[in-house]
């Protein structure tokens, strides 16, 4: 019996408005399916790489080569970069708070952008794009031209060689970047309100001192270990799902770094979230408040 019998061509159409919105549908549903699918996948390999990092830890020469690429290369880009994101912050708030009086009050305003969200988020963007996209480059063209699938062969796990050291590279050394653009920034922004602004010395850093606590430092370095973590599995995950061809070595690179902001965005949002709700729960009232 023919399907043309039982299902008449009317009810399936294949042209025409209906036939569009039935496409958009299957298509939301296919990006759906592909998503639950890739971050599935991304659980396992994340599973597996935490898995072989306590069970063997990788060699020393192949920890500290790749400590060297992402740490040490990565310093001059991220002090450059905290330097002007404080400068940027003074300019842009000395006119609001010149209006109030409040010019000493940059101190404080600026250094607690940097240690809580600026420093940490933009050193994660900036590494997301000089570390992220290189490690997906890399062993995307590893994947490419088969040495994954050699080392494989060989009865090496691949996981424990590429990727272990390099997970573990950004775990270790993206919160001492951290620290060093969040430090960068303060001395940029103090540089420019006392020398180009000409703020007061003594108020600016008497200011500065008392409006930043300690947790403010533990809030932003609790980030970087997670966004670390995220630049680390996601590039290596994409490079290890490398499409073939060298579109794919360059379609992998740029989607570790997409991939990587959104998720290190979206990490920013609920870190905060529990960051703040820890803090309240140990200080209902702010510890400087009683020194007050």
């Amino acid at each position: 019996m023919s399907v043309g019998a039982d299902y008449p061509t009317s009810s399936y159409p294949r042209r025409g408005m209906l036939s569009g919105i039935y496409n958009t549908i299957a298509d939301i549903g296919a990006a759906v399916l592909n998503m639950f699918e890739t971050l599935g996948d991304m659980t396992l390999f994340a599973w597996r790489t935490v898995v072989w990092m306590f069970t063997r830890w990788p060699r020393r020469e192949t920890l500290y080569n790749n400590m060297y690429q992402i740490g040490v290369l990565s310093l001059p880009v991220v002090a450059l970069t905290g330097t002007f994101i404080g400068m940027v912050l003074a300019v842009q708030s000395y006119t609001q708070f010149r209006a109030f009086g409040l010019e000493t009050q940059l101190g404080g305003v600026i250094n607690k952008s940097m240690f809580r969200e600026l420093g940490p988020v933009l050193a994660a963007t900036m590494l997301a794009g000089r570390v992220g996209s290189a490690m997906a480059a890399e062993l995307g063209t590893m994947r490419v031209t088969e040495q994954i699938d050699a080392l494989s062969s060989m009865g090496a796990n691949p996981i424990q060689h590429l990727v272990v050291p390099r997970f573990l590279s950004c775990l270790l050394l993206i919160p001492s970047l951290t620290i060093m653009a969040v430090f960068m920034g303060v001395v940029g922004g103090t540089a420019y309100c006392i020398f180009f602004l000409d703020i007061d010395v003594q108020h600016y850093t008497s200011n500065a001192r008392n409006f930043v606590e300690t947790w403010d430092l533990f809030y932003g370095v609790v980030k970087s270990i997670f966004f670390g973590a995220t630049i680390g599995l996601v590039s290596c995950y994409r490079g290890f799902h490398c499409k073939p061809g060298a579109e794919g070595v360059g379609s992998a690179a740029t989607t570790a770094f997409v991939q990587s902001f959104v998720v290190i965005i979206v990490l920013d949002l609920f870190l905060s979230i529990f960051l703040d709700s820890v803090y309240l729960s140990i200080w209902p009232v702010s510890p400087s408040l009683f020194s007050r």
